[in-house]
């Protein structure tokens, strides 16, 4: 124990000596926090709208009013043609053009079936497909209010009796996209600062020529593996505290779990991040190389970790690649326990697989280093 406690007290001197790192240990996922929650985000605002208005009424008016007056969308101007209005969509002016037809109220009063003409800049599939939710929902508003306004009676006279839908939003009552992003972002930020560190950290002891120095001393190789990787498992939990402080003072993201349960997992998920790091630099020579290949596996895990897309919107084979992700434990865990408040009982699958996984990694990574070295 003396000797695993002389390796931490040594590494983290040579941590906190080090000027440059500690900036990036802690100062610059901090600031990554606080701008990838704001830019993150799966709403589409500031919509360019344009319209081509053929039938100049009070109903055509009205309609365009609820474009003018919704938060999304930009009315940029009206076009006389419709050629006109899809030159600007083609030169980027424009991401929406609605063709009011001619007639427009006179069909309404007679309760005849209106058709409007909608194009929609799908460059961006996601982002077209939300515009058309918000468009479709502001069209919905709009053929309710019209119908008392024109005819002039309520809506329900003369209806059979229908059944109101009122929606529950379990979880982000709210529906604010930074909820559900932060606890993801969080995961990703701990994950990248320990397995760079925990990668580049055997990688620098042989590139300074300490690496042989230290085998040859009584000191242990299990020794000086865990002396060498718990300081970064302490900077790993240290950063998931400020994280969930920033998260709850700025953000105001719910934590509906036990903040035990959630360090809990976390202290076994770090050491899955540190197999890996470790295994990583025990085939590197130098820094570099460590660091490319930490950020190929890193950008792989972010990327199929349901992070920012649904898993289950995935091909079949990438879906039955994302069970040998932790990332996307992590990120389970973390909203599961966060915002729904489940228990150690609710995430035992995701524990189980993390556990597995980290004796797999430490173990492959510790007979790694006694064969190369």
């Amino acid at each position: 124990m003396k000797r695993i406690g002389y390796i931490i007290q040594k590494e983290f001197r040579q941590i906190f000596r080090n000027k440059a790192m500690l900036p990036i240990i802690f100062v610059m996922p901090l600031i990554q926090l606080l701008i990838l929650s704001n830019a993150a985000t799966f709403e589409v605002k500031n919509i360019k709208f344009s319209y081509i208005d053929h039938d100049r009424s009070s109903a055509s008016r009205s309609l365009i009013e609820k474009f003018e007056v919704s938060s999304y969308f930009n009315v940029i101007s009206d076009f006389p043609s419709a050629s006109l209005a899809n030159s600007a969509m083609l030169n980027g002016e424009v991401d929406v053009i609605l063709e009011i037809p001619g007639n427009l109220e006179r069909d309404l009063v007679k309760d005849k079936y209106v058709k409007l003409g909608i194009a929609i800049n799908a460059i961006n599939g996601a982002a077209a497909g939300v515009e058309s939710v918000y468009i479709n929902q502001i069209v919905r508003d709009f053929n309710k209010a019209i119908k008392v306004e024109l005819v002039g009676q309520p809506q329900s006279s003369g209806l059979p009796i229908s059944i109101a839908t009122i929606p529950l939003f379990w979880y982000n009552e709210t529906l604010n996209y930074k909820t559900f992003m932060v606890p993801g972002i969080l995961v990703m930020l701990v994950t990248m600062i320990t397995l760079f560190l925990s990668g580049m950290n055997i990688v620098r002891e042989k590139e300074i020529g300490t690496l042989e120095q230290i085998n040859v001393t009584p000191i242990r190789k299990s020794q000086f593996i865990i002396g060498k990787l718990f300081p970064f498992w302490v900077i790993g939990m240290a950063l998931l505290s400020i994280g969930l402080i920033i998260s709850k003072l700025i953000f105001d993201v719910p934590m509906v779990g036990s903040l035990a349960l959630m360090y809990f997992y976390t202290s076994i998920y770090i050491l899955v991040v540190l197999g890996i790091g470790l295994f990583i630099s025990n085939y590197t020579d130098t820094q570099q190389q460590a660091m490319f290949i930490a950020w190929f596996f890193m950008v792989i895990f972010i990327l199929m970790s349901g992070l920012f897309t649904p898993i289950e919107s995935m091909p079949g084979w990438a879906q039955i690649i994302t069970e040998f992700n932790p990332v996307k434990y992590f990120v389970e865990v973390m909203r599961m326990v966060m915002l729904k408040g489940s228990n150690l009982e609710d995430i035992l699958p995701q524990l189980l697989k993390t556990l597995v996984y980290a004796l797999a990694m430490n173990g492959l990574a510790v007979w790694s280093y006694k064969k190369t070295t």
